[in-house]
């Protein structure tokens, strides 16, 4: 999608473009009492564009007088802010008619080319793109997009091309200069991006991206005080900078300061609080640190946001599960396993929290599609068995399913047998072997797999104080 600097520069251009090129008429054609001066209603739509405001900002299109918004320039101001506000075909509508009129248009290309970019349409944009370059080889606006295609394409040496044409043309085009050091990075050559990030800030000091930008070169080559330094930088530029936030948040966890950390997630939720990533790491935190309910209310807006992100489905079955709430957590893992359909466990955990409703209608044929998927002399076969055979009142194999558990030699596999055998036998009601089997797994110190915390909740939650 455009970036902000970007649709500020077409924006600018843009407006230049009508003041220089298009008369006045609202005097003309209208008392100055019923219409403002367009000028003055661009202006005041500039400001309401900063503000994010673009309902007020595209109704003020419809107070400008006629002869005016029939200009092909008030049209492609339009067009742009329509499509800056998420109304992708009536921006597609308006631009591809200034465009048809006059299809060597440069501007109505350029805004067209903004417009597939914000629908997705990569292939569409760089035909556009090229259609410019041919017509104005040396648009340093289309020559830099089609750097960014190339980069975000993994074609490293296209896109060093055309930054570097851009570069020639225009040696201080921030954009550009941010892009050729992206390449240089991701060609690893730290130094070649460092050496532009420091030109970038030495003519645009006062630009938070350039800071923001070299902050990343410094996390990712291993110099966190570095990044955090420029991290500040650019939070005094920006305060209100969503990634900016979480970057500053990332560095310090690097760095292990977990609770500062928590802070500028916690910041980020602010500036934006439908943007999934920044309760990712908050609820991983709060779970560190102990706040499990905190933990818990993160996942639960997780799992709303991101429905296709199976770990908030995990960390919010968990929690569940850990509060006694049994038929959300069977739902948790669930969705979980629906989303990680190779990972059993979900699906048996989603069983462990089932069995312990008062109706487990259902639970036998959702336990027989998931054996159907494992080998017939798997573990994971024969505990989904175990189960299976358990819901139904049967209870038959649990005598082998020790046996294999004390020969095992395989640890996670072990691991992951013992703590299913330990919810086996609490749900029969044999605490006593239960709690042998829950003690027996945190000894086997399997600190990778989710059931680690789930047995650290269980032991808690039981009384058990292990030796």
């Amino acid at each position: 999608m455009m970036n902000k600097v970007r649709f500020s520069a077409i924006f600018a251009a843009l407006t230049l473009l009508f003041l220089t090129i298009s008369p006045v008429h609202g005097a003309e054609t209208a008392p100055q009492t019923e219409t403002r001066p367009t000028p003055v209603i661009i202006e005041e739509i500039s400001r309401l564009l900063s503000e994010f405001k673009y309902s007020d900002a595209i109704a003020l299109f419809d107070t400008i007088n006629p002869v005016d918004a029939a200009e092909p320039g008030i049209k492609l101001l339009k067009a742009s802010v329509l499509n800056s506000a998420g109304k992708i075909n009536e921006a597609r509508s308006i631009a591809e008619g200034v465009s048809k009129a006059e299809p060597n248009d440069l501007d109505a290309l350029f805004v067209l080319s903004a417009i597939e970019a914000a629908a997705g349409r990569t292939r569409q944009q760089k035909t556009l793109l090229e259609r410019i370059i041919k017509i104005d080889p040396k648009n340093t606006g289309a020559l830099t997009d089609l750097g960014n295609i190339s980069l975000e394409a993994g074609q490293y040496q296209n896109a060093a091309k055309y930054f570097d044409e851009v570069l020639a043309l225009l040696p201080q085009n921030l954009e550009a200069l941010l892009g050729r050091a992206k390449v240089y990075r991701y060609q690893n050559n730290p130094k070649g991006a460092e050496e532009l990030y420091n030109k970038a800030i030495s003519i645009f000091p006062n630009e938070a991206i350039v800071w923001h930008n070299r902050a990343r070169l410094y996390r990712g080559t291993g110099f966190p005080k570095e990044a955090l330094a420029d991290l500040d930088k650019a939070r005094t530029l920006d305060p209100n900078d969503y990634w900016i936030a979480i970057d500053r948040g990332n560095v310090l966890l690097d760095m292990n300061q977990k609770a500062e950390a928590l802070t500028n997630y916690k910041r980020a939720i602010e500036i934006d609080p439908d943007v999934f990533l920044a309760y990712v790491y908050s609820a991983g935190i709060k779970d560190d640190l102990g706040d499990i309910d905190g933990a818990g209310a993160d996942y639960e807006i997780l799992a709303r946001l991101k429905p296709d992100y199976p770990y908030a489905f995990e960390g919010l079955g968990m929690h569940k599960m850990r509060d006694g709430q049994y038929e959300a957590a069977k739902n948790a893992f669930q969705e979980t396993y629906r989303l990680l359909p190779e990972e059993w466990c979900y699906a048996l955990l989603a069983a462990v929290n089932w069995m312990k409703l008062s109706n487990t209608n259902g639970i036998r044929p959702f336990l027989n599609q998931v054996m159907n998927k494992q080998k017939r002399d798997s573990m994971e076969y024969f505990l989904c068995r175990l189960y299976y055979d358990l819901s139904g009142k049967v209870y038959s194999g649990e005598s082998d399913m020790v046996s294999k558990a004390d020969l095992e030699k395989n640890e996670l596999t072990k691991a992951r047998l013992i703590f299913y055998l330990a919810n086996y036998f609490d749900i029969k009601g044999n605490t006593t072997i239960a709690d042998k089997y829950f003690l027996q797994f945190k000894e086997m110190d399997q600190r990778g797999i989710p059931e680690w915390r789930l047995n650290e909740w269980l032991l808690e939650t039981r009384g058990i104080m292990p030796y």
